[in-house]
């Protein structure tokens, strides 16, 4: 039997409003099916459940203010009892479904009659995969159906943009009250990577084309792999490196306020798949579509604010973070290279870091990484 609880969103949450369920007792979920809606500060988000198994009670209803993290919301049966619920369930009905909560609101988009479609999943149950496979012919015109989530239900446009103020407020406070900060600035020579991003999009039309941001973040990532400290979290007083490099990217929401949510496996994704994941990224969290994993999950931040004429970024980590990367604009400066002396196009890379969990001369090594990824661009 497995608890699952109000999830804390963030270091600076206390308290959330479960918005509702999007499962019903008696239902089969599998690790990383969205369960619930919970609204923060910071605005509404879907929750996943990591469990594989049953639905049994769902103990609290929507609707209830200022729910503490960490308070039982529902319980889970875990596999062994999915299993003989599933047994039984057939034994007594013969044809009861069990159907993932996924498979089960992507058949209601498409229209779809789950009892015409046969599970793979585990005792029989229908997942997502099966609800595409049976609806693949229909998939496109059912898509642009779709309408994007509509902002928290009892909200002005200023009051959610108060309270995520608020917030971040609130996380600023503890950072600069908690973490000691040290800085480390470099200057990037960009012109070898943004050549060689000319001539790599040239080939593509203006919709695959890649932004030139997308370099410096993946470049930043494979500098975490040579240097893993900066990617973690200060928890218990000391430092926990994270395996899976996860990036937290600033973004910036249409009705103000800024949320970090994170890229995942940015090390391991193309350039072509990292600008996707990105485009995608901004695109639910300004919708109001992001997952709680997806807030939670980033080992490290790095935030751009080139495109706004910002040269050089001196930014606050965001607890419990150990390290936050800024990116200026590229501009074009003298640059002086074996004796000659040019124009080059330049990039200000900062680092604030955490000196519990790193010191300078790491954080060096860091910066130093970051600008040899970034002379060689056809690696990254």
């Amino acid at each position: 039997m497995a608890d699952f609880c109000m999830p804390s969103l963030g270091a600076d949450m206390e308290y959330g409003i479960l918005v509702a369920w999007r499962v019903r007792p008696g239902e089969q979920v599998t690790h990383g099916d969205i369960i619930a809606e919970v609204e923060t500060n910071k605005g509404l988000f879907e929750v996943e459940v990591f469990e594989d198994g049953i639905v049994e009670q769902l103990l609290v209803q929507p609707g209830h203010d200022r729910i503490p993290v960490g308070t039982v919301l529902a319980t889970i049966a875990g596999e062994a009892a999915a299993a003989s619920v599933a047994g039984s369930s057939a034994a007594e009905t013969g044809q009861r479904q069990k159907v993932s909560p996924a498979a089960r609101r992507r058949a209601a988009e498409l229209n779809l009659d789950l009892t015409e479609i046969q599970g793979s999943g585990p005792h029989g149950v229908i997942n997502l995969e099966d609800v595409e496979r049976a609806a693949a012919p229909a998939t496109a015109p059912a898509a642009a159906q779709q309408t994007p989530a509509e902002p928290v239900k009892g909200k002005t446009t200023a009051e959610l943009q108060a309270g995520m103020r608020e917030a971040i407020a609130a996380a600023m406070s503890r950072a600069n009250r908690d973490i000691p900060h040290y800085y480390l600035a470099t200057e990037i020579d960009m012109s070898r990577a943004l050549n060689w991003l000319a001539e790599y999009n040239r080939k593509r039309s203006i919709k695959q084309r890649i932004l030139p941001v997308v370099l410096p973040l993946k470049a930043v990532a494979m500098a975490l792999e040579k240097v893993p400290e900066l990617n973690g979290h200060w928890l218990d007083g000391r430092l926990q490196c994270k395996q899976a490099i996860h990036i937290g990217v600033a973004i910036a929401l249409r009705q103000g306020g800024l949320i970090t949510p994170a890229l995942h496996d940015v090390n391991c994704k193309s350039l072509d798949q990292l600008m996707a994941a990105m485009s995608d990224l901004i695109s639910r969290t300004r919708s109001g579509r992001l997952r709680g994993s997806e807030i939670t999950d980033a080992g490290i931040t790095v935030t751009s604010l080139g495109d706004l004429g910002v040269q050089t970024v001196y930014g606050v980590i965001y607890p419990p973070q150990v390290a936050l990367v800024g990116l200026g604009r590229i501009s074009e400066r003298p640059w002086a290279e074996q004796g000659l002396l040019g124009v080059r196009p330049v990039l200000t890379a900062t680092l604030a870091a955490d000196h519990r969990a790193s010191d300078g001369h790491l954080g060096a090594q860091f910066l130093d990484a970051v600008n040899r990824f970034l002379q060689e661009p056809e690696k990254l």
